[in-house]
């Protein structure tokens, strides 16, 4: 009796629901099973079909990787996968048949749906990443299992095309733990969870299969370390794991790979502390410069006053420093630093009419020393009274509000206007406003940048601006960079904007490029009742 070789195949598949069999160019050639039970539908013809669209679009990239990746006769395993409705979940495996036709033959079995990505092409947020890892790592344990963190470096990838990047996505989040721990933490470097039991360079020589192709504009490289999660107790991981992901960012995969996390976390302590070393040399030796930014008001154009930003030596980022003065505790010293360049610069200018704001951590603000030191400043040179400003940064989080705000009190009796910076970056915003009696809040410019498209970002600003104006605190607006966006951020009622639009930063307090301003739109009810105003501000 002969025996029909597809009733073979499915009894290998049994435990599956559906069986399919897919051709080179990717086409159903074959579809046996409860089709309509798992798809939703039950498909009329459904040979000759592409098979990519059985599946959600955001997860089609991940299919192809499956398929392109798969060998003879060897079974890769992933679940789960949504289907094209999106409602709908198989877990899926394939297998290369060993027939030398390239042909493959998936197995498909219904399961609940994922919970929908956070991003469209699967990639966790670098924080998320974290929090996931410290979750999966301790059910990982719990089991007898063991993972590793894979870091991948595909050098050349934020210059390549979206279909590259596409690839990439789906060819990490394959190689991840279930499909959903791989994570985005620069334009061209990632990482992701997955089980131990593979060297990197077969992990380096699938992803390369995946992502690029001949014909391909531009090249990208394909570099991978893995390293081991046994080593830092559950508490520890979390730390450990964070720093051998700066590490990672900020150095790449140029030593030998580390062993294991806590060789990776020991790296990166090492590095962090020489640079930190370096940075307290540069802060206590004033190894840095100020540039300075000018903040105009929307009504008539003219400035009202500088930023003073910090330039470091060897173009290091300003922002990473500024973090890492923070850990270590140099923060007060950097900002009394800034401060004394800043008083200096004040002093020095014979007119008298320049008004520069320094910023100030949310560490600093609580310090008595340095309040003291202002009012010392202040005190002996009237020519500094309202001139000087004071931005508080949310870098680092208050711990003591109603201390922080006893002496924002005492700055603002000494004439100095308070403002409170990128208002929307941090979780604490609203409740610095209702804690802390400020002068300015500052708009933080990622919701600035997309106020012209309207939809939520408009609607953000608008509510700040009208919070705002119901408490008579006036707003900045940064990075304001076309005209669009200027009109857009007048339009919503903002007072003063910043950003490229009006000048870059320079060595020196410039006067804003001068743009002639729309016609302003008539004040509120709200805003005519402004209560508090300052007379710095007219």
């Amino acid at each position: 009796m002969s025996i029909d070789p597809r009733r073979l195949l499915g009894l290998a598949f049994a435990s599956a629901d559906l069986l399919v069999e897919i051709d080179t160019d990717e086409r159903i050639s074959l579809m046996l099973g409860a089709g309509q039970s798992v798809l939703g539908a039950e498909m009329a013809d459904p040979v000759g079909q592409d098979w990519r669209t059985l599946f959600h679009f955001d997860d089609q990239a991940l299919v192809e990787a499956m398929i392109i990746c798969v060998a003879d006769g060897v079974r890769r395993a992933y679940a789960p996968v949504r289907l094209s409705d999106g409602d709908r979940a198989v877990s899926l495996s394939a297998r290369g048949l060993p027939d030398n036709a390239g042909r493959v033959s998936c197995a498909l079995t219904a399961c609940p749906a994922p919970p929908v990505p956070a991003t469209a092409d699967g990639l966790h947020p670098r924080a998320d990443f974290e929090q996931l890892a410290r979750d999966l790592t301790e059910a990982a344990r719990a089991t007898g299992s063991q993972l590793e963190l894979a870091m991948i470096d595909l050098g050349g990838l934020d210059a390549a095309d979206p279909e590259l990047s596409r690839r990439a996505a789906g060819a990490l989040r394959l190689e991840s733990e279930g499909g959903a721990a791989a994570a985005r933490l620069a334009p061209d470097r990632f990482a992701l969870l997955r089980r131990q039991g593979e060297d990197a360079p077969s992990l380096v020589r699938r992803l390369t299969r995946a992502i690029v192709r001949d014909g391909d504009r531009g090249e990208v490289g394909v570099a991978a370390h893995t390293v081991a999660l046994d080593g830092p107790s559950p508490a520890r991981l979390g730390r450990a794991l964070s720093l051998a992901l700066d590490d990672f960012v900020a150095e790449g995969l140029k030593d030998t790979a580390p062993g294991s996390l806590a060789e990776a976390m020991n790296r990166s302590v090492r590095r962090t502390l020489a640079r930190a070393g370096e940075l307290g040399a540069a802060v206590s030796q004033r190894r840095f410069t100020l540039a300075f930014q000018p903040v105009v008001s929307l009504a008539d154009g003219a400035l009202h006053h500088h930023e003073v930003l910090v330039r470091f030596e060897n173009a290091h980022s300003p922002y990473a420093l500024v973090r890492m003065a923070e850990e270590f505790d140099l923060i007060e010293e950097l900002d009394r630093a800034i401060l004394e360049q800043t008083v200096r610069r004040l002093k020095a200018d014979r007119g008298g009419g320049e008004r520069l704001a320094v910023n100030v951590s949310g560490l600093t603000i609580t310090s008595p020393r340095f309040i003291t030191e202002v009012e010392g400043l202040i005190r002996n040179d009237t020519r500094l009274r309202g001139r000087l400003l004071f931005e508080i940064t949310e870098s680092a989080a208050i711990d003591d509000l109603s201390l922080a705000d006893r002496h924002i009190q005492r700055l603002r009796a000494l004439g100095s206007l308070v403002c409170l910076d990128d208002f929307g970056a941090g979780a604490a915003s609203l409740t610095y406003l209702q804690r802390l009696s400020v002068d300015i809040v500052k708009i933080d410019g990622r919701y600035v940048r997309e106020l012209v498209a309207g939809g939520r970002d408009a609607a953000v600003v608008s509510h700040v601006v009208n919070l705002c104006q119901e408490l008579g605190v006036r707003t900045v607006a940064e990075m304001v960079e076309t005209p669009e966006v200027e009109s857009a951020v007048r339009a919503a009622g903002v007072d003063f904007g910043q950003g490229w639009f009006y000048g870059r930063p320079s060595d020196r307090p410039e006067a804003p490029e001068r743009r002639t301003p729309a016609a302003a739109p008539a004040a509120s009810p709200v805003a005519a009742r402004r209560t508090g105003t300052r007379d710095a501000w007219q």
